[in-house]
C-alpha cells in the first residue's frame, strides 16, 4: 500500500490525475460484483485504461441498465491497454468468508494480467492483503474513478451471465432475473425447492432455512443429501 493515501482519497474525483502526476503510468482500477447475493459466484476485475480515458456514458455498474453495461462492457474490454477477471464460487466463499473469497477474486485478477499495473486503486476502504503491487483503497472509488467504474462494469457484466447460465441449470430459482439476490421471488423459489449447490450456506436466509428443512424432516427420514448438484 501507498504510504498516505489520505491525501488521494480526500481527492477521488481527480485521484487518477494526481497518480499520473505522481509519475504512475500503469494504473489499476478494481472492483468485485457479487459480495451480497445468496447464491453464486463473487466476481473481481482489474482495468488498465490508457491514460486520461474518457469513456461517455461510464459509472458505477449498479446505476446503469443491463443494456448499458453490455455496450460499456464492449467498449472498455476493447479499448483497455489490459483486463484480467477472477472467479470464486459459493462452496470457496462458505468456507474462507466472503471478505476473503473478494480479496482471492482480486488477486487471481491481477495474477491474470499481462501487463505488470504500477499502482492498483481499489474500491472501497482495504487494501488487498499479499499483493506486492503499491495499492490505494478508495471509498466509493465506483462513484468517481473511471478505472474501477470500468472494473465494476466488466465483474457485473461476467457475473450476470454467470448466473443466466445456471438460470438453465435451475430453471426454478430464477437466476436469470434475480441473479442470485435474495428477492422475495427467490426467497419464495427457495422455500418451494430447498436450495441447490450454488446456494451459500453460511448466509443467513440460506442457512435459516436448511436448519428449518432439518427440523421438519422426521428422524430417520433424513433425506441423503438436501443440495443439488450439478451433474456433469
Amino acid at each position: 500500500m501507498i504510504d498516505n493515501c489520505y491525501p488521494w482519497q480526500q481527492n477521488i474525483a481527480d485521484v487518477e490525475k494526481i497518480a499520473y502526476m505522481s509519475g504512475y503510468e500503469m494504473i489499476g482500477g478494481i472492483d468485485e460484483a457479487g459480495r451480497g447475493p445468496l447464491a453464486g459466484p463473487v466476481v473481481a476485475s482489474v482495468v488498465i485504461l490508457p491514460k486520461n480515458t474518457v469513456i461517455p456514458g461510464i459509472n458505477d455498474s449498479k446505476k446503469l441498465t443491463p443494456l448499458q453495461r453490455e455496450k460499456l462492457y464492449k467498449i472498455i474490454s476493447t479499448v483497455a491497454i489490459d483486463w484480467g477477471v477472477g472467479i470464486v464460487e459459493p462452496v470457496v466463499i462458505d468456507q474462507i468468508n466472503i471478505l476473503q473469497a473478494t480479496y482471492m477474486a482480486m488477486k487471481q485478477a491481477v495474477a491474470k494480467l499481462r501487463v505488470n499495473p504500477q499502482l492498483l486503486l481499489v474500491d472501497g476502504n482495504l487494501a488487498i492483503p499479499e499483493v506486492s503491487i503499491p495499492q490505494c483503497p478508495i471509498p466509493r472509488g465506483d462513484t468517481f474513478v473511471t478505472s474501477i467504474q470500468a472494473a465494476s462494469i466488466i465483474s457485473k457484466v461476467i457475473r450476470d451471465k454467470i448466473m443466466v447460465e445456471y438460470d438453465a441449470i435451475y430453471p426454478e430459482y430464477g437466476f436469470a432475473k434475480h441473479k442470485g439476490y435474495g428477492t422475495e421471488g427467490h426467497l419464495q423459489s427457495m422455500e418451494r425447492h430447498g436450495v441447490c449447490n450454488i446456494h451459500r450456506t453460511t448466509y443467513a436466509p440460506v442457512r435459516e432455512l436448511l436448519i428449518k428443512q432439518v427440523r421438519l424432516t422426521p428422524k430417520g427420514n433424513m433425506p441423503a443429501q438436501r443440495v443439488k448438484v450439478i451433474s456433469n
